[in-house]
């Protein structure tokens, strides 16, 4: 009979791959993993909230806002009336101002020397002049010219009518402020088209499209992704750019804000009434500009990302799935071998 020592018995084989073999020092999945911790960040979105939350607090309870005199006068009749002069001005020179810049775009690219430089011409001299400089000038038309006709070049003047008569003060607006938006159109439009890959025309040239045709169904839309982000930000400056026209006594928005608290004294609530409908007017724009921009990315991305009421459903249907699945009973698991 043999005796053998104190020492353990070799301990068993485990093959290679087995789940339960216990971790090695080497195994990855044996690391403890600590989150990183961001302290900086933690302490900038602290300070922010703190920041954030006194300016709310002094918005509530500084009696200097006059919230009364706010509510009185922010939907009142005569501001309702100066927002919707205020809303007409913008339409106008967008769409006459881009109109006008999309045909200076196309002289510009043109190879006419002559239409070329006459479209560069008149961007060099609109962008160089203020936009209330161009403004007053006309409004004072008339004392350039009394009379406007028509007639036959350095000939006789067949109709004519009085300068006055024709260019109303609301007149001598909207060309003030479409000839001054039709500058910078013009150089959003050029370098949109620019954008577009020369392949695209000479493709459409050769299967003989014409021309005009290639312009509007093939450049210009796929132009687009490029002429909306820079053209929307020129609307929203076009929108705050018409309390311009205060100089010309027009009753647009910050005119009437100046007429009422020069005749009530207070300043400051009536600054605010202005503010209030400057961002409403300048939010919904970006919605708008927003769902523009997504139409025409639909040729560039097949799956546009989900906007963001398409978002806040699917966050609700999932917290409804959530909700559901934990009122479900829970039905126990039978024993193995439990035959009943």
């Amino acid at each position: 009979m043999e005796l053998t020592t104190g020492t353990a018995p070799p301990a068993a084989a485990v093959p290679p791959g087995d789940p339960h073999a216990p971790p090695t020092p080497d195994d990855p999945t044996s690391l403890t993993v600590v989150p990183a911790r961001h302290y900086a960040r933690w302490a900038a979105a602290v300070a922010v909230t703190v920041l954030v939350a006194q300016f709310v607090h002094g918005l509530a309870t500084n009696p200097v806002w006059e919230w009364g005199v706010f509510r009185d006068y922010i939907l009142s009749e005569t501001i309702v009336q100066a927002v919707w002069v205020t809303l007409q001005l913008t339409a106008y020179a967008t769409v006459l101002g881009f109109l006008l810049g999309t045909v200076l775009a196309f002289m510009r690219l043109s190879r006419s020397p002559v239409l070329g430089t006459v479209a560069w011409t008149y961007i060099w001299i609109f962008r160089s002049i203020p936009m209330i400089v161009q403004l007053v000038f006309w409004f004072n038309l008339s004392a350039l010219y009394e009379e406007l006709g028509v007639g036959i070049p350095f000939g006789p003047v067949f109709w004519s009518v009085d300068s006055n008569s024709l260019i109303g003060t609301i007149g001598a607006a909207v060309i003030g402020l479409t000839l001054h938006q039709a500058a910078y159109a013009a150089e959003i439009v050029r370098g949109g088209v620019l954008s577009v890959d020369h392949g695209q025309p000479e493709a459409a040239a050769a299967l003989g499209i014409p021309r005009l045709r290639q312009i509007r169904r093939i450049v210009l839309p796929q132009a687009m992704r490029a002429i909306l982000p820079t053209a929307g930000n020129e609307i929203i400056g076009l929108l705050k750019g018409t309390s311009v026209v205060y100089v010309m006594a027009i009753g647009e928005l910050f005119y009437q804000v100046q007429v009422i608290y020069g005749r009530n004294g207070r300043v400051i609530p009536l600054l605010l009434v202005a503010t209030a409908w400057y961002v409403v007017r300048t939010s919904l724009l970006s919605v708008a500009q927003y769902y523009v921009e997504r139409h025409f990315a639909r040729g560039a991305n097949r799956t546009p990302p989900p906007t963001p009421l398409q978002r806040a459903r699917r966050f609700v249907r999932e917290l409804r799935a959530t909700a559901a699945e934990r009122n479900q009973p829970v039905i126990p698991l039978k024993p193995l071998g439990d035959s009943r």
